[in-house]
């Protein structure tokens, strides 16, 4: 098999590894196509291209992540990841590993590991790579990889909520969820919110978003009660559609621009968090994004009638 060809059978697998490091689906696309790079110009054939290309791609994400840390320390507002609607590595054997750390809530608490610890922790409780393997991709021993798990494991399970298992459950709940919204119903929405939900809006500064973090079902339904009719006046449409592993809707324009990206996290059959993505540079992968501005001063113009 060639170079190509190895790279080629691989890539999903890279780029899943990086997406879960730098929780960003560009810098993960850039780290695979420089891990090509490295590997188009090393001499020879490593004896693992599996081994070789892993470490290459997990070396280059930490360097990454070490210096997106400061930006997104500088960030306007909540930092989301950037929303990733399929995930291009499937493995059954993995399957609800590779499930449960996609989730936006999975990848937030990623983001209280330093680049080392969830690099290790990815590797190790994602795709299942032993100590060996894990050393020689993070240039730490194999003891201080043990460490560094057993650390990232401590951090992880302290803050995961646990979240329905029922794929199926899941699903109806959010089209009850999406399909009140574009019905306007508002108390059908509310009726689905848990007591204790939290909404998250990342916009970057460069969005319309609403307050940083929205806590409990009655402010949360006071702010969808607002949302709902600018959707409607503004003519756009809610797409049901996966967001990393998680139900979740594209929200378009009526020329079908993408104006934002929500993801529902569901729990003992009620909507626990909604994360919206509404920053338009974390939506560029997704196709043309709309201008949000644009669209909401339209949504709220006061309508003449005709004459």
């Amino acid at each position: 098999m060639t170079k190509t060809e190895e790279f080629q059978e691989l890539r999903p697998l890279l780029f899943s590894i990086a997406y879960r490091i730098l929780g960003s689906v560009t810098e993960a696309e850039d780290a695979v196509q420089e891990t090509w790079l490295r590997y188009q110009a090393s001499p020879g054939q490593p004896a693992s291209a599996k081994a070789f290309l892993s470490t290459v791609v997990t070396r280059i994400s930490i360097d990454v992540l070490r210096s997106a840390r400061v930006q997104r320390e500088e960030y306007a507002g909540p930092w989301l990841p950037e929303p990733l609607l399929t995930d291009p590595y499937q493995d059954p054997a993995r399957s609800a590993e590779l499930a449960d750390s996609l989730s936006m809530a999975a990848l937030l608490l990623l983001e209280r590991l330093t680049p080392l610890e969830r690099a290790v922790f990815v590797l190790r409780e994602v795709f299942a790579f032993g100590f060996p393997e894990i050393a020689s991709a993070v240039g730490r021993s194999e003891a201080a990889c043990h460490q560094l798990a057993v650390r990232a494991r401590r951090h992880m399970g302290a803050g995961r909520a646990r979240f329905e298992a029922d794929r199926k459950d899941r699903e109806e709940l959010a089209e009850r969820f999406f399909g009140a919204f574009r019905e306007g119903d508002v108390d059908g929405l509310a009726d689905l919110l848990a007591a204790d939900v939290h909404m998250i809006g990342d916009s970057g500064g460069k969005a319309p978003r609403w307050q940083p973090l929205v806590h409990g079902a009655e402010n949360v339904a006071e702010v969808l009660a607002t949302f709902v009719p600018l959707v409607a006046r503004g003519g756009g449409t809610v797409e049901s559609q996966q967001v990393n592993g998680q139900p979740g809707a594209i929200f378009r324009d009526r020329d079908g621009h993408v104006l934002s990206i929500w993801a529902l996290d569901v729990l003992d059959g009620h909507i626990q968090a909604i994360h919206t993505v509404n920053n338009p540079d974390k939506l560029e992968h997704l196709g043309p994004v709309a201008n949000a501005w644009a669209t909401l001063h339209k949504a709220t113009q006061p309508r003449h009638p005709p004459e």
